[in-house]
């Protein structure tokens, strides 16, 4: 008998560490069927409730170009900006979408949808991802050149290099957070480094804060992770060798993510539980 209750309690605590080890879940919306080729990267847009995706040319050989979809994952447009090379990274500010395309990063207007600006980084081979922090100062990775690039006031300038694999950027909370290879990083002003975690089973690609210290991370051959405040890793979707999941979007308000499968030309919503 007292083996049997013990038996009994065993199964009971292990029942209850299941119960715990898996915190959130996925659960799929939609997915686009047409008009979306080789997608690197969704972002989300509060104020025109827009999703703007950058497409790369098809079989590597025709020009990107950056779409617009809809939050029901209709298009809008598949061709809003054309003639870019392989766009990657987008960010949104006051108005101005920048484009971290190949070794330039460009600059469009959203209102007009005309082209501002374009400025090549000297220097630069593979600009992946870019982000703004809350003065206008933008930052760019360039992941085979191991660096993270800044714009500021016209003038760009290498802002941090021997950053391995470097790929998703995000400035959240006064910090400049990215993915080095399979290292979750957080840069301070000092650009003083803290490994906020390092246990990806892949290079990392897209961050996005939830808004609670945590952060959904993808990683492109196809893994999606949940990082809780504490640093900890929870792995919620593994696709490898079905799909790519590459530079996420996030919606707040629905609490949905939106995911470009690269070689499987669409976007996936899932709604985040």
């Amino acid at each position: 008998m007292k083996r049997m209750n013990l038996l009994l309690i065993i199964c009971s605590l292990l029942s209850v560490q299941f119960a715990f080890a898996q915190t959130k879940t996925l659960e799929k919306l939609w997915e686009t069927t047409e008009g979306i080729h080789v997608p690197e990267s969704v972002l989300y847009h509060d104020v025109t409730d827009k999703l703007y995706v950058s497409l790369i040319g098809q079989g590597g050989t025709d020009k990107g170009e950056i779409a617009i979809l809809n939050t029901d994952g209709s298009v809008e447009d598949p061709h809003w900006i054309t003639g870019l090379n392989a766009p990657k990274g987008l960010a949104i500010h006051k108005g101005l979408l920048y484009i971290a395309d190949v070794t330039k990063v460009i600059v469009v207007d959203i209102v007009t949808s005309n082209i501002v600006d374009e400025m090549v980084v000297e220097g630069a081979t593979f600009l992946n991802d870019v982000t703004v922090d809350n003065n206008g100062i933008v930052y760019i990775s360039d992941t085979r050149q191991n660096k993270i690039f800044q714009l500021r006031n016209g003038k760009i300038s290498v802002f941090l290099d021997s950053v391995p694999s470097v790929n998703g950027l995000k400035y959240y909370n006064g910090k400049l957070l990215a993915l080095a290879g399979k290292e979750f990083w957080s840069i301070d002003a000092n650009k003083q480094v803290t490994v906020f975690t390092k246990a990806f089973e892949q290079g990392g690609d897209g961050l996005e804060p939830l808004g609670n210290g945590s952060f959904i991370v993808t990683c492109w051959p196809g893994l999606i992770y949940h990082v809780s405040a504490k640093g900890d890793v929870e792995k919620i979707l593994d696709v490898q060798g079905k799909m790519n999941t590459a530079d996420l979007g996030y919606n707040p308000k629905e609490n949905v993510i939106y995911i470009p499968t690269f070689n499987s030309n669409s976007i996936i919503a899932y709604e985040l539980k």
